[in-house]
């Protein structure tokens, strides 16, 4: 079975096409966590399904690199958009691509030939607390609340960019114990869908760092939604404008939540390299 390589800021993927070719999809996901294993796999944050879709010009679904299957992802929708146009499967310069979290618009920058970045209507955010979902009574907004987190009680902002995410402001990012409290807030009995984290650092007005740890894969380069969690919750605390730079450990995305309520995320997609594999030898 033939694959290619490809990432977003860092955030990496194996592509499966299932416009060309007829993969048996049900074997690949039993195999996702042999798979991206990464000594004795292909490696990789997760595993990307680009697909026909009778809704919108294409879809797209993720599996985790622990074999669940994720809503919707930033960085590997922009990698959807690359793989599609530089194959000369669909060279619009703007495409919908079908997600468990809806149909996203796509505009697409080309240079000689080739995707250098994609813009992305990633919609409105979902601020309601049990639709993000989180148990509890629900509120309109869950904003600056404290969680416990083994010893820790932390301020957090959590909201649904078709995905779950708690984001919490941080001091000093770098050294930030992410790995040690993720997995905590990811799997805390609040959020009966497991969660995204983001801990963030504000630089500015304009301008965030921050480190995630992702939900079914733990901590990666980059996350899409993400940012873009980030920048809202940045936002709804006071902390920035609505238009942001986030600085990511792979890399920069423009984020930008417009008075309409939708978010756009701006960011590039790398292709790496191709190759094949024999599926069933995952398995």
């Amino acid at each position: 079975m033939r694959f290619t390589k490809m990432h977003g800021l860092g955030n990496d993927f194996i592509m499966i096409d299932c416009l060309t070719e007829n993969p048996d999809l049900t074997e690949i996901e039993r195999g996702a966590p042999a798979i991206c294993d990464r000594r004795f796999g292909i490696g990789a944050d997760g595993i990307i399904f680009v697909m026909p879709s009778r809704a919108a010009d294409f879809r797209m679904r993720v599996i985790n690199s622990d074999g669940s299957e994720a809503e919707m992802c930033g960085n590997g929708i922009r990698c959807v958009a690359k793989y599609i146009y530089d194959r000369g499967l669909g060279n619009m310069p703007e495409m919908t691509v079908e997600t468990l979290a809806g149909t996203k618009v796509l505009q697409l920058e080309a240079r000689n030939g080739k995707v250098d970045r994609v813009r992305v209507d990633m919609g409105a955010p979902e601020l309601r607390r049990n639709a993000i979902p989180m148990t509890g009574a629900d509120s309109p907004v869950v904003k600056d609340q404290v969680l416990r987190a083994g010893e820790r009680d932390l301020a957090v902002t959590c909201l649904s960019m078709g995905n779950p995410h708690c984001v919490t402001f941080v001091d000093d990012v770098a050294s930030y114990p992410v790995a040690e409290v993720g997995p905590k807030i990811e799997r805390h009995e609040v959020f009966p869908r497991r969660t995204n984290v983001e801990f963030a650092q504000t630089l500015g007005p304009a301008e965030i760092r921050m480190r995630v740890w992702e939900r079914g894969v733990g901590e990666t380069l980059a996350c899409g939604t993400g940012a873009c969690a980030t920048a809202v919750a940045s936002a709804l605390n006071g902390r920035t404008s609505r238009k942001v730079l986030v600085h990511l450990s792979g890399g920069d995305l423009d984020i930008q939540w417009a008075d309409d309520n939708r978010v756009w995320m701006t960011g590039p997609a790398t292709t790496v390299f191709e190759g094949e594999f024999e599926p069933g030898r995952f398995v």
